[in-house]
């Protein structure tokens, strides 16, 4: 029988190994590490494998197998509750017959908004039990933001924490105003008042059988799961789409080829689950090893290291950003007082990569690479350090125009590839084995598409990052490009903060760009303004006030440029360029220059010795 192409793809590429760490004493460990994984790796690569999407496997089925093999063993734990596998198999199923008894049937959307907490996974693994969608929405949005994003769902029923319910109820007559017996409220204070025109959930559940809906087996690998938000190049956030296939993949993938974790295995969570590095990386890690996953409400670095300890955790998932966090506290002699054996997330920076392997003592880290929207990824199966890995899938680094913000096209009309050690826009190749499942916008999702790549009649994914060509099929991420920039774990869109600003009256237009500030990882938000009245009436305080109520905190433009004109193109494309280089040093820019300094409100004048505080890293974001 001949191996699929992934698996060949793999075994070409540790064939390649060799060149890409020459040295045997370098060599051994990793040689160790991938003999250790062998069987944990062989499972994952049957997962990765799976082609036929019509196969009855969905996220149902490895939590109906968990309750049948280890029913008494944990698998969800929160602050100082523990859940079975067989309750979580359960109560699961209480929440799809509560919403199949509404009418929720499979390819029906039910929009989710709740922070974390046990109900949040017992309910999207209820409503994707029934081959219906859960909507995951950003528990950050407020306003025209989150009701855009329930808008584009079209959502037949919302699941609404007690905690966001305020959030839901200034935008629900601009939903169309839901009856509410489709909505559900997630009660989290024992004696809240249950909403008007809502309906309890937890009492609807506890009333429900915990029975597994018979829609379960009609679910297959083909069928979307989730709705996950991300922000593109332009506009608001659009709902990428993600399939039973690409969580069961992942599992294969993170849980079993790269962590290689075990059912006695506790995989701690800090991350929200609206992202899909907890939703899908960390769920489905754990979900089919059989482990458990403690999740915490929010994300704190004062508490972390306790949590791990107080869980037991012997893994954990990140975004870069947490591990700087952790790294910048004072060190203390507990800092390797954990179980911790393997992490695995991305954005690990190079810079911080070996300064925390080595103060926390975690010797296995399984960066990866990968977007929501995606049809491919990159992971480190082999614990190397300073790279997101290798991908088995058809790829290309090609040379993109930074200013221009397009890619390079040669004298035949085709897009040039980069050299090894060259940095390239990555580009992932479609086809029906690595097919692209967009948004749920069609137009969104033709944006994403590059077409006559390298031949007549290709297609190809923009990824819209720049990797860099390590050789032997392993890259490393620099750095987005374009419009979008990611700070504090989020993409933010240009053209969706512009918009905000632009709504200000003083404002007559904006141009909005990412820039870099020592000591944080990404880029932070800056904005050059034309005022359409003389500077000296600008009021600043309403302009702060406006920005931080229509934006999430992520989005808050930090820097603040007033200009008398914004340099264009010939086609009236807004140019940005220039504005990068310059950033926010006040020898470099003669106009106007505000910050919103760290857990600040108010913009201040950005001075130069304000400049020289944020250069040397003393003025932290």
């Amino acid at each position: 029988m001949k191996a699929a192409p992934d698996v060949r793809a793999l075994i070409r590429s540790a064939r390649d190994l060799a060149g890409l760490v020459r040295q045997p004493a370098v060599w051994t460990p990793h040689a160790r590490l991938v003999a250790r994984k062998l069987p944990s790796v062989a499972r994952g690569l049957r997962l990765i494998g799976k082609s036929d999407k019509s196969e009855a496997l969905s996220i149902g089925t490895f939590l109906e197998r968990n309750a049948r093999e280890r029913p008494d063993a944990d698998a969800i734990l929160y602050e100082d509750r523990r859940y079975s596998h067989l309750q979580v198999h359960e109560l699961s199923n209480a929440w799809a017959n509560v919403l199949a008894a509404r009418g929720v049937r499979k390819g029906d959307v039910v929009a989710v908004l709740l922070e974390n907490r046990p109900e949040v996974m017992l309910a999207i693994a209820g409503i994707v039990k029934l081959g219906a969608i859960a909507a995951v929405v950003n528990t950050k949005q407020r306003h025209k933001v989150l009701q855009h994003s329930f808008t584009v769902a079209k959502a037949s029923t919302y699941v609404i924490g007690e905690e966001l319910w305020d959030a839901f109820a200034e935008i629900r007559a601009d939903l169309g105003g839901p009856k509410g017996d489709q909505v559900l409220w997630v009660r989290e204070r024992e004696r809240a008042k249950l909403p008007a025109a809502a309906t309890d959930a937890l009492a609807a559940v506890a009333d429900a059988s915990p029975v597994t809906p018979h829609a379960m087996a009609e679910v297959t690998l083909g069928d979307p799961c989730f709705y996950i938000y991300t922000s593109g190049t332009t506009g608001l956030p659009k709902a990428s789409v993600m399939s039973h296939n690409r969580w069961v993949k992942a599992a294969g993938a993170f849980g079993m080829a790269a962590m290689a974790l075990r059912p006695d295995d506790v995989l701690y969570l800090a991350l929200p689950l609206y992202h899909n590095n907890a939703l899908t990386v960390a769920w489905s890690s754990a979900a089919a090893s059989g482990a458990a996953i403690a999740i915490r409400r929010k994300f704190s670095v004062t508490h972390f290291w306790d949590d791990v300890r107080k869980f037991g955790a012997t893994a954990f998932v990140y975004i870069g950003e947490l591990c700087r966090y952790l790294l910048n506290q004072a060190p203390t002699p507990r800092d390797r007082d954990h179980a911790i054996r393997c992490i695995s997330g991305n954005g690990l920076r190079p810079d911080i990569w070996r300064p925390f392997k080595v103060r926390f003592g975690i010797e296995e880290v399984y960066e990866f690479y990968a977007a929501s929207e995606g049809n491919i990824a990159f992971v480190n199966l082999l614990n190397l350090d300073c790279t997101v890995g290798l991908c088995p899938a058809p790829y290309a680094l090609v040379a993109y125009d930074v200013d221009r913000d397009e890619p390079v096209r040669g004298p035949d009309g085709h897009m040039v590839k980069v050299g090894r050690g060259e940095i390239g826009l990555l580009i992932a190749e479609v086809s029906e084995r690595y097919a692209f499942d967009g948004y749920t916008d069609p137009k969104a999702s033709e944006k994403k598409l590059f077409r006559d790549v390298f031949t007549p009649g290709d297609c190809w994914f923009n990824s819209g990052d720049l990797l860099r060509d390590q050789g032997f099929r392993h890259a490393q991420f620099i750095d987005r490009v374009g419009d979008t920039f990611r700070w504090k774990g989020e993409n933010v869109s240009t053209n969706e903060v512009a918009e905000v600003i632009n709504g200000f009256p003083q404002v007559a237009e904006s141009t909005v760009y990412g820039v870099q500030v020592p000591g944080s990882d990404g880029r932070c938000g800056m904005a050059a303004l034309v005022l359409r009245e003389p500077f000296e009436r600008f009021d600043l305080d309403a302009f702060a006030r406006h920005v931080q109520g229509q934006l999430p905190s992520y989005a808050w433009p930090q820097f603040l440029r007033v200009r008398a004109e914004l340099e264009v193109t010939g086609t009236f494309k807004q140019i940005k360029s220039d504005l990068r280089k310059q950033g926010y040093d006040p020898a470099q820019v003669a106009e106007p220059l505000f910050v919103l300094p760290p857990k600040h409100t108010a913009y201040v004048p950005l001075t130069g010795d304000l400049h020289r505080s944020i250069a040397a890293g003393e003025t932290p974001f």
